[in-house]
């Protein structure tokens, strides 16, 4: 199938072909006609399969089809969870209107309130926002909803995870007067998925989207048994060394990345990271020397890490394993993104070890150990026995 197949405009194909899509993966294929026929759109897609501009290009068209008559405020409005895939959804929106003369804007956290109000006062036609600012601006009257015809929830399980459902909930009623919603997320499981479907959904066609094996994450995985934190260490150092062209390396606590980031530096590997609660204009900053191959390294915490979208990355690597198994899947997406190869090792002790075989069920494949023969682990594999009932 093309993308002239889905009925889209020449100007949007021409601009999904400009910026290297040659076809519609599954999840376009999928969502795109139900979502021009004006249908609510409930959808699950691992990352990387081309989900943004699944719901971009049916929101496009419909701007393009029912042009705005008079001035007016917002008319697509999307949530995204952080303000990193917020701006990427924003950079995208920008790539496909290209040929067009829509309007895009993005509002996020972090950012001068200034600018937030520069970008408000134009005719937006689609703006991209995190929920938290965009409620504040609500609140204080500078953002107009009345006019959004569709809203588009990106990433709505980690909207719940990260507490926003009741702002969310809020400005879908401040936005009463839409005529179409979608809201995508990684996975439909889970009760808040569903509750927020309940709430804002109508009649959804509910779309779960296995990718194709062509678009499938090529991630080969497995894992190194540790001893101790300097064996760990020690593993680290040779697999970056010797293994890694560019390398997101995950850790559960800030205070494990200063300690990881300090030791790195004192092995000559050069590094930048992104941690909760960490100035805008510097996380921007160490993303973009990332981006641009300046540094090939990155660690990251799960908070800062969500919804990164860097293409290239070789690797994946868990320093500390996650608490739960869809964590450690939302991890190893940032490598073998879009049909390329990419690799996810994990370093694990003997505390952390039941995690390999829980990730390993929840991925229904197996997480295999491997050895480095100058560092071969002193301590056997734990044995993963039934657990005891209290």
């Amino acid at each position: 199938m093309t993308f002239e197949e889905l009925e889209l405009d020449d100007a949007l194909c021409q601009a999904v072909a400009e910026m290297g899509f040659e076809t519609p993966t599954s999840i376009q294929q999928l969502v795109v006609p139900h979502a021009m026929d004006g249908r609510d759109i409930l959808a699950s897609a691992p990352t990387g399969t081309g989900k943004t501009a699944a719901y971009l290009l049916p929101a496009c068209q419909f701007l393009l089809d029912f042009p705005r008559r008079q001035p007016g405020a917002t008319r697509i409005l999307i949530l995204a969870p952080t303000r990193e895939l917020a701006i990427q959804v924003y950079e995208q929106a920008v790539a496909i209107t290209k040929h067009t003369e829509l309007v895009c804007g993005v509002i996020t956290g972090g950012i001068n309130y200034g600018t937030d109000k520069e970008t408000l006062s134009k005719n937006l036609d689609i703006l991209v926002a995190t929920p938290g600012r965009l409620f504040e601006h609500i609140e204080k009257e500078t953002a107009d909803c009345r006019d959004i015809e569709c809203l588009i929830l990106d990433e709505a399980d980690r909207m719940l995870d990260m507490g926003f459902s009741n702002i969310v909930n809020q400005i879908a009623s401040e936005a009463r007067w839409r005529k179409q919603n979608m809201l995508f997320s990684a996975t439909l499981e889970g009760a808040g998925v569903k509750y927020f479907s309940k709430e804002i959904l109508q009649n959804p066609e509910i779309i779960e989207a296995s990718p194709s094996r062509k678009e499938k994450n090529k991630i080969h995985q497995w894992y190194h048994l540790a001893d101790d934190l300097a064996h760990k260490q020690a593993l680290l150092v040779h697999i970056l060394k010797e293994q890694v062209t560019t390398a997101v390396v995950f850790v559960k606590t800030r205070e494990r990345l200063q300690m990881l980031k300090d030791f790195l530096a004192s092995q000559g590997l050069q590094v930048c990271w992104l941690q909760g609660e960490m100035p805008q204009d510097k996380r921007n900053a160490a993303l973009a020397r990332f981006k641009s191959g300046e540094v090939p390294i990155l660690l990251a915490t799960d908070v800062a890490a969500r919804g990164i979208d860097v293409p290239n990355v070789s690797h994946v690597i868990n320093f500390d394993m996650p608490r739960k198994a869809d964590v450690y899947v939302h991890r190893i997406g940032r490598t073998g993104r879009a049909g390329a190869k990419g690799t996810a090792i994990a370093l694990v002790e003997a505390h952390d070890f039941e995690m390999v075989a829980k990730a390993s069920r929840y991925m229904g494949e197996p997480l295999k150990a491997r050895v480095i023969d100058t560092l071969r682990p002193k301590n056997k594999t734990p044995k993963i026995g039934p657990k005891k009932k209290k």
